[in-house]
């Protein structure tokens, strides 16, 4: 029975099967991974990852895909919204069932295009979890996700993500590789959490970029310097940039200052 896409679901399935092969090269799935995927959809990705995998736990929200997708024997589906996803918990369900105290999961995903950045600021609450990310997205998201300073795709996502996660943009992605297409690029990006990252407290830094970037075009001095004075920061920080002029390392740094 053939499945309408659900615009509310942000729907576009993955059709060119050179695409499909090259994600699953750059995922290099090996027997027996700790996998989870982020909406299957219509199993495009689904079945060549769990041809190698021997099994594999799918994430989707479509009450009818997840139907479907539950007569597949070597899937555990997950009938939920990703955002109410405990992957902590799933991945200490993984290490007891699997006997592995250290296990990481690792994600993947074409992720829904609405919804992808809450989604990407989810999983980095449970970033302790997992071994590594590969998602489709729209390749503007990942164009700012992977961004360098002092220009102009570089903002808070560049920051934040970049602060946790070492990040590459590994393939293009047409619109005619899916059906429907839809009307942007798309590309894959792979996102391998630093081993050794900087401490610091995550609201705060979300915060103190937030304020950087709220006003772009000027000088932090009217933004962030504001800022810090509210807070009596006893520091110094050159406020004479703009915010998409400062390292991510020096936001972490001011971050764990104000702290």
């Amino acid at each position: 029975m053939k499945h309408t896409p659900r615009k509310r679901f942000g729907q576009h399935f993955l059709s060119d099967q050179g695409i499909i092969d090259g994600i699953v090269q750059e995922i290099a799935p090996q027997p027996g991974d700790p996998m989870v995927e982020i909406g299957p959809g219509l199993a495009a990705l689904t079945q060549p990852l769990v041809e190698r995998l021997g099994r594999l736990t799918v994430i989707e929200l479509d009450r009818d895909l997840a139907a479907r997708l539950r007569s597949h024997g070597q899937l555990d589906v997950i009938e939920s919204d990703v955002l109410r996803v405990d992957f902590t918990a799933l991945a200490h369900t993984f290490r007891e069932r699997l006997n592995q105290p250290t296990l990481r999961l690792r994600v993947v995903g074409n992720l829904p295009y609405n919804i992808s950045t809450p989604i990407l600021f989810h999983l980095l609450e449970h970033v302790d979890a997992i071994q590594d990310q590969h998602f489709m997205l729209q390749k503007e998201v990942i164009d700012r996700m992977v961004a360098s300073p002092a220009t102009g795709d570089y903002g808070r996502l560049s920051v934040m993500l970049q602060w946790r996660y070492a990040m590459e943009n590994v393939l293009f992605v047409p619109p005619e590789s899916f059906d429907p297409p839809p009307r942007v690029d798309s590309a894959v990006v792979r996102m391998v959490p630093r081993e050794a990252p900087a401490s610091v407290n995550v609201a705060l830094l979300e915060e103190l970029v937030q304020v950087a970037f709220s006003q772009r075009r000027k000088l932090l001095r009217h933004t962030l310097g504001r800022w810090l004075e509210a807070r009596q920061f006893p520091g110094t920080f050159d406020t004479q940039r703009r915010a998409e002029e400062v390292p991510v390392d020096e936001y972490v740094a001011l971050a764990q200052a104000c702290s």
